[in-house]
């Protein structure tokens, strides 16, 4: 009998020095094992040697030890075999509860229904959970910062949509309404109405494109900003991060310009900033600049953007805008509109004075001239600052006495996954194609060989071009197989695992953007991604991620089982991606016909329905499920 069966009736087994790393059994009859042995091996002489330990007593614990382990054997045998039965019951019902192990040799192909979490989580979002904020310090707002639940607190459950839920309005059209039992928040309403972020009318939000800065629309606002930008016109500048984003009013319009933009804000108090976004189809994660690093590459965005996001820039030793420079390309733009910009104007509506104005700008133009940015342009409320491409700025850190410092070797630039910010400046690499005006324009730049492509282990020019034509011929049978995709039915796609962005890069064509996962335990390819101009995050599927319930049309992953069963327990990642999948959204689940044949009854116990088909060069040990997730409503809905 193994030990595991003993400590599951209450014994436990540990280990014992005197018994030779041998195991000893506590339990109610066995507890004076070893106590004589240790009792005289405490036991000292009067000059304060111990006792040397007694061979005749350690033969004669080994022998007790065996009759005891016969005598217990006996007496659970027959125990196990009088309630044989009871036993064999309960192990079947285990295995309809949990049909998946933590790894691929403990994998059960047993169907499985997983019951409805209760209506309360309809937006459930585990990792930023408000519901566990409590546990967490105020300090900078680490509250709002990714704080996963402990396995035991996991829930195996799916997650139920709002009462009233609809199908998405389609895209375009959903980029100006979306229906209110989708999102059902009045506080926002209330709270934005005036400046014309969102108004309810019927059943409907609609959003008039206005935002705290740009109350009249959000095209005149860019507007002015491509004025005093003329990169963002001709394709130099591509992706963008809007830091405070709102309802992505900003990142909507820079679509219709040929910029991809991820928007970004945490759960907070203006309630499901990021569900909007995600429900018009606009990209957006969870997230705030707070202790940690963003779950991004460095020197990858093009331009960062913040209106009135309330961060305070110069605090903590500038470490929130040292973050915004270490994701920023050289020769990238950052572009501040609210305070204290144009404060010689706005400084009575912002309850301050304007001698408080002016330090503020000042320490604020301080610190960013320390971190090599220089004012590119200003006018009215906006102002626009560029880190600077010559490497003879980041010189002047080496000097001991500049502040902030240059960043030690010892700090892996890319390294952004529960990584803590600190206090230095990332110096951009001087023997890599990273600055802005090297990159080829879009959509050029889309299927050139970044030059990082040889920072990756294997990576080069020819793999590149391998891959890029690889994805063409599987994105072109996937149509095939799914024809929805490129038709108004999908808007917001994930490749769960990405190499390059080769899935994305087909699909560029289509009327859709996919945010493209790298994980954190794989090779670091993310810089690759967006140096093509596509944009994506850093991810470990051990948990949750960053978004809300219901916010994806399309799943697509690549062998993500087969790479990652080893660390994850699978029916979790399974459950997270029927969490995130909209109602009538899809899976593609490309896999070894292993797993294609253990992930399909666990699709179907999540209301999935699915089918196998063949890869496009039809071979045997790799199959593709399609996969569609059913609309239901929660048993507690009216």
């Amino acid at each position: 009998m193994s030990l595991k069966f003993f400590n599951q009736l209450g014994f436990k087994f540990q280990p014992h020095k005197f018994l030779n790393e041998k195991y000893q059994l506590i339990g109610p009859q066995s507890s004076f094992v070893g106590k004589q042995s240790i009792k005289r091996y405490n036991m000292k002489h009067k000059d304060g040697k111990p006792y040397p330990p007694n061979r005749n007593s350690k033969k004669v614990q080994v022998t007790l030890l065996v009759v005891v382990l016969c005598g217990f054997s006996f007496y659970l045998g027959g125990i196990f075999c009088s309630e044989k039965e009871t036993y064999a019951t309960k192990e079947v019902s285990r295995e309809d509860e949990t049909p998946i192990g933590n790894s691929a040799g403990s994998l059960q192909t047993r169907g499985s229904s997983f019951s409805e979490c209760s209506a309360d989580y309809q937006d459930y979002t585990p990792c930023t959970d408000p519901r566990r904020w409590k546990k967490y310090g105020l300090h900078r707002l680490t509250f709002m910062e990714r704080h996963c639940p402990p396995n035991f607190e996991r829930k195996e459950c799916l997650v139920p949509p709002p009462d009233g839920y609809k199908v998405p309005i389609r895209w375009p059209k959903s980029k100006n309404e979306c229906w209110y039992r989708n999102v059902p928040y009045d506080w926002i309403n209330k709270q934005k109405s005036n400046q014309h972020w969102l108004v309810k009318e019927g059943e409907k939000f609609t959003f008039p494109g206005g935002g705290t800065m740009f109350p009249n629309g959000v095209g005149k606002y860019v507007d002015l900003m491509e004025d005093l930008i003329p990169q963002m016109k001709d394709g130099t500048v591509r992706t963008a991060i809007d830091t405070g984003c709102g309802v992505a009013s900003w990142g909507g319009d820079l679509l219709d310009r040929g910029i991809l933009t991820v928007s970004l804000a945490p759960r907070d108090n203006h309630e499901a900033q990021v569900q909007f976004a995600l429900e018009r189809g606009i990209p957006a994660v969870l997230g705030i600049i707070s202790t940690q690093r963003l779950p991004f590459p460095s020197n990858s965005f093009d331009m960062a953007h913040c209106s009135r996001c309330l961060i305070p820039w110069t605090e903590f030793g500038g470490v929130y805008l040292l973050e915004v420079h270490r994701i920023l390309r050289p020769g990238g733009f950052w572009v501040l509109s609210g305070p204290p910009v144009n404060y010689e104007n706005r400084w009575r509506g912002w309850n301050t004075t304007i001698e408080d104005q002016r330090s503020d700008y000042e320490k604020l133009q301080d610190l960013l001239t320390s971190m090599c940015f220089k004012l590119f342009n200003k006018k009215d409320d906006i102002a626009v600052w560029q880190k600077l491409t010559d490497n003879s700025c980041y010189k002047k850190l080496d000097n001991p006495d500049s502040y902030p410092p240059k960043c030690d070797d010892g700090t892996e630039p890319d390294s952004a996954w529960y990584t803590p910010l600190r206090p230095c400046v990332v110096v951009p690499p001087v023997t890599r194609k990273v600055k802005l005006n090297a990159l080829a324009k879009w959509p050029e730049r889309l299927h050139v060989a970044p030059e990082r492509v040889s920072d990756v282990r294997g990576g080069s020019e020819g793999a590149f071009k391998h891959d890029d034509s690889k994805w063409k011929v599987r994105a072109k049978h996937y149509k095939k197989l799914l024809p929805a995709i490129g038709t108004e039915k999908v808007r917001n796609v994930m490749d769960m695992n990405t190499l390059y962005g080769g899935f994305a890069a087909a699909l560029v064509e289509d009327p859709l953007w996919v945010m493209n996962v790298v994980s954190s335990y794989a090779a670091n390819t993310l810089p690759v991604v967006y140096d093509r101009g596509l944009i994506g995050t850093f991810h470990d599927w051990c948990e949750a991620f960053s978004t809300y319930p219901r916010t994806y049309d399309l799943l697509h992953l690549d062998n993500l089982f087969t790479a990652e069963s080893h660390r994850c327990e699978m029916k979790y990642v399974l459950l997270e991606m029927d969490r995130i999948l909209r109602p009538n959204g899809y899976a593609i689940i490309r896999e070894s016909s292993y797993f294609i044949d253990v992930i399909s009854p666990m699709a179907k116990g999540m209301r999935w329905s699915c089918r196998e088909e063949d890869t496009e060069y039809g071979a045997q040990n790799e199959k593709i499920l399609i996969c569609q997730k059913k609309l239901w409503y929660s048993k507690e809905s009216s």
